[in-house]
């Protein structure tokens, strides 16, 4: 018999299967519970209720991604490499896991009104720390690249890494992690000119 962290982990597998591929309001735990091979009991014992079976998907899949991330950055030779390891993440992250229509994130957002300001919602809380860590990331890296603007910078990688995201829901257009990787390329060089320009016109400290 498969002890609880297998029989957890392949709750946790067909939850984000189904969640993913057919939506998360059409999927019942009746459905997550027969493609477990478990008792819809085993699954409330493990997770209680359906939003907590959801934060725990959503929690193992943030993990997941900042831990290619961030192995994404080490490989990286220079500053700007490090700015840009964020598509190369996207790539990789995507070859290891299992296979969703889009990203979970996104696809909880889209099913899942933000909570009023004095209701408390783990699920909706991850989709926040899911941004946090994309834009924090990305502003610290584009400093330590010396890019003219910070903020600004990962803003417009935000937009780009959005962008990759829906098209590669949309299938169109073809490789979107290359493409923006190439546009993202002509966002920061302008931004990061102290190589190019004299001391005196340097924007960097």
């Amino acid at each position: 018999m498969s002890g609880p962290p297998h029989t957890r982990e392949r709750i946790l597998d067909a939850a984000e299967a189904l969640f993913f591929h057919d939506g998360i309001a059409v999927t019942g735990v009746d459905r997550v519970a027969a493609s477990a091979g478990v008792a819809i009991v085993t699954l409330y014992k493990h997770f209680g209720t359906k939003d907590n079976l959801l934060r725990e998907v959503l929690a193992r899949r943030l993990e997941a991604w900042t831990r290619h991330w961030d192995e994404a950055v080490d490989r990286a030779g220079s500053p700007e490499e490090r700015l840009l390891a964020v598509f190369d993440a996207v790539e990789t992250f995507r070859a290891a896991t299992g296979p969703t229509q889009w990203c979970c994130f996104l696809a909880t957002a889209s099913e899942r009104p933000a909570p009023a300001d004095d209701r408390t919602d783990p699920v909706f809380e991850l989709i926040r720390q899911d941004t946090r860590l994309v834009t924090e990331r990305l502003t610290r890296l584009a400093s330590e690249a010396r890019c003219a603007d910070p903020d600004a910078v990962a803003s417009m990688l935000l937009l780009l890494y959005n962008g990759v995201l829906a098209g590669l829901l949309r299938g169109s257009p073809a490789n979107p992690v290359a493409r923006a990787r190439d546009i993202a390329r002509l966002v920061i060089t302008p931004s990061a000119p102290h190589r190019r320009r004299s001391p005196s016109r340097s924007h960097g400290g």
